[in-house]
């Protein structure tokens, strides 16, 4: 079931809370009020975390969400649309948190640096990795959900990666023939290891931070190593003077 895409994000606020809401009430039209979307996502990701995809019912979800099932029908079609809702909605979130890394005003090494830890920790600490087990547990059956999560979207934490190492190419910081391969790279790199061996149930490290440092560090410095531009001879000289 293709998941239904709210447009009035898009409108300017003003523009938008006079069409979600009915006129001379204030109050918000039926499956239109954001706040209590939020509150039935929340609901259904105590759900899903607790029981798994396949033995989560739509009461499961009217009890952790404390709403009517009627009212959970008004937002969502069924409770696939509901898993799919909450996959965007989390890495919608997600993405504007490293977006906002990546427009710091910062020396690019730094900033790849704050990128990759605040990934890595994220696979560590956060529901994701549960989540892509339930995924996996029904890929047979119902692909277009876990295509859904793989999908390139208008902004994903790849996207916004790619567009920032093009700003650093265009700008003469980094030498990049292909950003979307080197923002993959980067990626697998300092995150690699830790989701495989979370997704397959390896405990987080006792010294998470410390472990993620010493990762992601490694894989900052071979990835400048490839990317960053090779000083000429005559440059060179130039700094030994």
């Amino acid at each position: 079931m293709e998941h239904k895409i709210d447009t009035d994000t898009a409108m300017p606020p003003e523009t938008a809370a006079e069409k979600r809401c009915q006129p001379g009430t204030g109050r918000f039209a039926a499956g239109a009020d954001p706040a209590k979307r939020d509150q039935i996502l929340e609901g259904a990701r105590r759900a899903f975390m607790k029981y798994g995809f396949d033995a989560t019912s739509m009461n499961h979800i009217t009890r952790e969400a404390g709403v009517s099932k009627g009212t959970i029908y008004v937002y969502f079609e069924n409770k696939e649309d509901l898993f799919s809702a909450l996959i965007q909605t989390s890495k919608q979130k997600f993405t504007a948190v490293l977006r906002d890394i990546l427009a710091e005003d910062a020396d690019v090494q730094d900033v790849l640096r704050h990128y990759g830890k605040t990934f890595a920790m994220h696979i560590l600490t956060s529901e994701m990795t549960l989540a892509i087990r339930i995924l996996l547990g029904v890929i047979d059956r119902m692909p277009q959900l876990c295509s859904s999560f793989m999908k390139s979207g208008p902004e994903n934490a790849r996207t916004v990666l790619e567009e920032f190492l093009q700003e650093q190419v265009d700008a003469g910081h980094l030498t990049i023939n292909n950003v979307n391969l080197a923002a993959r790279q980067f990626i697998e790199m300092t995150t690699g290891t830790f989701f495989k061996e979370r997704l397959f149930g390896h405990p987080a490290p006792d010294d998470i931070e410390k472990e993620v440092n010493t990762v992601v560090e490694s894989a900052l410095n071979m990835f400048l190593l490839a990317y960053k531009p090779k000083e000429t001879p005559s440059s060179a000289l130039l700094n030994d003077i």
